[in-house]
């Protein structure tokens, strides 16, 4: 069964086993391992891609390409003979975690911002992995491989809030199930609170917007045209729930809003307000642009805005169906002292 391609999930599974890529026109003249990496997602290293193109793993009709410089043609289709992964095995480590819920069958968390979900070049330990090692133990089914088992959503790093991860493989595929269908047939709930400069014009919208590669990087996303060969149907509800001062053009200076996911992809709700103009509070990646209306805060809350190292996205609420028992749960966290901290802040404008 195919996993969940969501905002909490990368896109490992898709670079398993023989998979087809077709150029588009955007593509066309880019070296094959430049492309390939890209569509591929950041599971994959560039240098993991070049080692597969020498060894012969791609092929473009009948005859493999073994030059990684090799560049792609408009409306050619290549294939990649991904080998099997080997199973990683990540040593349990006593990392604190905070359970809001444990069974036999799933245990729930509040992940803390800076907790990695899963080990990945560059964070082999210290991840939630390796804390549900050590505190499962051997009833955390099949967790520990780079396949990620188990785990069935993911959080970025520095998003906090609330996850559900398997204990056994029947919770595994339910759970899955439920989260690849993003509750459309089902009782999946999941909310966010997100902390955003400036403030959408109407109290309640949607963001309808398919997400791509980002042209520039291959570890982030973008708004992509909806045809495109990567794009990915997305759709982000949102609510203001405060306003925050005034931008002195008859706008708010910040804004609280409470985001809906209706599909996740990967960094999903950043891409998504940050395309209509108003990106996360602390986003690094997609508000880079945002950092100097810092200047323009009051002395007293200068500091604490500036401080603030992440982006300013938490999830709050998760609620499913129990795989077993088929009793609803329901599950929430507030947002952590950091997020609290910055969120009073801007209540002083």
């Amino acid at each position: 069964m195919r996993e969940p391609d969501n905002e909490d999930l990368g896109q490992w599974e898709d670079a398993e086993g023989w998979k087809e890529f077709r150029v588009d026109k955007d593509a066309a003249g880019e070296r094959l391992d430049r492309w390939l990496s890209a569509m591929l997602g950041e599971a994959v290293s560039r240098s993991r891609v070049q080692t597969l193109i020498r060894a012969g793993a791609v092929s473009c009709g009948d005859a493999p390409v073994t030059e990684p410089k090799h560049k792609v043609a408009s409306g050619e289709t290549y294939g990649l003979e991904m080998p099997e992964a080997e199973p990683a095995e990540p040593l349990p480590e006593p990392i604190p975690l905070d359970i809001l819920y444990e069974d036999a069958d799933l245990v729930v968390v509040n992940k803390p911002a800076g907790l990695v979900v899963h080990p990945a070049p560059g964070n082999w330990t210290g991840t939630l992995v390796n804390a549900l090692l050590h505190h499962c133990g051997d009833t955390l089914s099949g967790i520990g491989g780079v396949r990620r088992p188990g785990i069935v959503h993911r959080l970025d790093r520095d998003t906090s809030g609330v996850m559900v991860v398997a204990k056994t493989d029947r919770a595994h595929r339910a759970l899955s199930e439920a989260f690849a269908d993003h509750g459309r047939s089902g009782d999946l709930e999941r909310a966010y609170e997100a902390l955003v400069w400036g403030a959408p014009d109407r109290m309640a919208g949607s963001i309808d917007a398919a997400l791509g590669r980002h042209a520039q990087s291959r570890t982030l996303r973008a708004v992509v045209p909806a045809g495109r060969s990567d794009a990915r149907h997305a759709v982000t509800h949102y609510q203001v729930k405060k306003r925050y001062g005034s931008d002195g053009r008859g706008g708010a200076f910040a804004a609280l809003l409470e985001c809906r996911l209706e599909t996740g992809r990967t960094h999903q709700i950043r891409v998504h307000l940050a395309h209509i103009g108003h990106p996360l509070v602390g986003d690094q990646e997609y508000g880079r642009a945002f950092r100097t209306k810092i200047n323009r805060l009051p002395e007293e809350v200068r500091p604490i805005v500036a401080a603030f190292g992440r982006q300013a996205l938490h999830a709050r609420l998760l609620a499913f169906r129990h795989p077993a028992s088929g009793e609803l749960m329901r599950f929430e966290a507030p947002p952590p002292a950091d997020m609290t901290a910055l969120t009073k802040a801007f209540e002083i404008l």
